[in-house]
């Protein structure tokens, strides 16, 4: 898929219930499984053994998993729990009526060291078919490629013009959201109150925060 070398195909089917026999799967999220997951495909491994790039400092894979859908609304703790279970960094295309969105989470490894990852924000694009996915190996090394991909999947909401890292793109997306609920909530309480001088006070935090998010 992608148009990715010969080299680095895997085409493995992996039995869904792989995911949800977990006893700490809850039944809601089996159901989830059993119902609107189809098939799971591992497509493709990319990797510094399956392509002329070098060895990533903090990521050792990434993996290209195809699912396809019976439900065109993707349900995000499916991937969540995918992602769990799968040591190393994934990019989803997932498949509905033959139309694909790429999903990906920032996926960075703990420090325990025990192969635990924590799991970020998941983003996507829209529906396209497969060659106009915006995604394409670029980078020398398997770290900077991962980076990539994230960045094309996240389009606008991780886009910098600064030499940032991609953790700190997306701690600065996070904070964004972030400010972005707190404003919306904020504005709702100010037009709530009745009380002038708590009318000002509300004001004046929102002009704060618009501020921030502003400079963001």
């Amino acid at each position: 898929m992608l148009d990715l070398p010969k080299s680095t195909e895997f085409n493995r089917r992996i039995p869904k219930q792989k995911f949800y026999e977990n006893l700490s799967v809850t039944p809601a999220l089996k159901r989830v499984f059993i119902d609107k997951i189809r098939v799971i495909y591992w497509r493709n491994k990319i990797a510094a053994t399956t392509m002329n790039l070098t060895a990533g400092e903090t990521v050792t894979e990434v993996e290209i998993f195809e699912v396809r859908l019976d439900d065109p609304k993707p349900d995000v703790s499916v991937l969540r729990q995918i992602d769990r279970e799968i040591p190393y960094h994934i990019i989803f295309l997932l498949e509905y009526d033959g139309k694909y969105q790429a999903w990906t989470a920032y996926k960075e490894e703990v420090a325990s060291g025990n192969n635990a990852f924590k799991v970020g924000t998941y983003y996507h694009t829209d529906w396209l078919p497969e060659a106009e996915l915006p995604l394409k190996i670029d980078g020398l090394n398997i770290d900077k490629v991962y980076e990539n991909f994230v960045r094309q999947i996240a389009g606008d909401a991780l886009k910098t013009d600064s030499n940032e890292t991609l953790t700190e793109s997306v701690e600065r997306d996070e904070r964004r959201q972030q400010l972005e609920k707190q404003i919306t909530s904020l504005q709702v309480k100010v037009r709530r109150e009745k009380q002038l001088n708590k009318q000002v006070q509300l004001n004046a935090e929102l002009k704060k925060l618009k501020k921030e998010l502003e400079d963001l």
